[in-house]
């Protein structure tokens, strides 16, 4: 693939594909552990939403390697930027970040060299504190850098009953973000129907509408006013069985399925 072929999915074929995108456009802080193939080291990696200074990797101290999504790359295809920030890590000096990557050349992707036989399992935090080596000392200075760095996180919580959805509160509202690997007109196709028939809410969540990202559409609820997390998750439950049913159905939209969907693609934001 050329340099600037730029690729719509790009963690498409990764365990996860969802919550690699919620990580790379939705979550403030989350991490997910990876491992390189035999071909690189067989090394455990912290996969990370944001490094300081938006680096694009850390190879810390301790000999922990962190790679972060929320970067900018330059290729077209954000697989094949993160695996050059990796791959620059890997070989770089405990204690060395890696702040630019430059403009990748043809390379290996994420694809070519993690191991894909692992989960994607995420962990959401309230702080950035993985920044830290666990021995680091707490100096008043650390302290405040961290407390800075962690003010502007929102309260997230990655829900259980289903993949890649998240609910998160913004100020005083809560949504529910839940990212699809379905093909994207399958999914609209699903949404349209759902809301065409007045049953695309979840509990008393109204939905919004959706983003586009990486290739993926994420639904967006905006939830009761005071739903907490545990609150969405029986409803969700109920709902999502709905919601496969909808996505499974492969006949014709009525009129009010068609009105629906104009209206949702109306109003879409595309994030990346």
């Amino acid at each position: 693939m050329a340099t600037g072929d730029y690729v719509a999915r790009p963690f498409e074929g990764l365990p996860g594909e969802p919550d690699w995108v919620a990580l790379k456009e939705l979550v403030p802080a989350a991490t997910a552990t990876v491992r390189t193939t035999a071909e690189h080291g067989a090394r455990d990696v912290l996969v990370v939403t944001a490094l300081p200074s938006q680096w694009h990797a850390l190879h810390r101290t301790d000999g922990q390697v962190l790679l972060a999504l929320q970067t900018v790359g330059g290729s077209g295809d954000a697989s094949r930027d993160l695996a050059t920030a990796l791959l620059k890590a890997l070989d770089a000096k405990p204690g060395t970040a890696v702040e630019n990557i430059g403009l990748p050349t043809a390379g290996p992707r994420l694809q070519d060299t993690l191991d894909l036989q692992l989960p994607f399992e995420v962990t959401v935090h309230s702080s950035f504190e993985f920044w830290l080596d666990p021995g680091t000392e707490r100096t008043d200075e650390i302290t405040r850098a961290m407390d800075d760095a962690s003010s502007g996180i929102v309260d997230t919580t990655r829900l259980t009953c289903v993949d890649a959805a998240y609910w998160t509160r913004i100020g005083a509202k809560e949504f529910l973000r839940w990212a699809q690997c379905a093909d994207e007109q399958v999914v609209l196709d699903a949404l349209a129907r759902l809301h065409g028939a007045r049953t695309s809410a979840v509990d008393d969540g109204r939905f919004l509408g959706y983003f586009r990202s990486c290739g993926l559409v994420v639904p967006v609820w905006e939830l009761a006013r005071g739903t907490e997390a545990d609150d969405v998750e029986p409803a969700l439950a109920t709902f999502a069985p709905r919601f496969a049913a909808a996505l499974a159905d492969t006949s014709p939209l009525d009129a009010n399925a068609r009105r629906a969907r104009a209206g949702l693609v109306a109003r879409q934001v595309t994030l990346r």
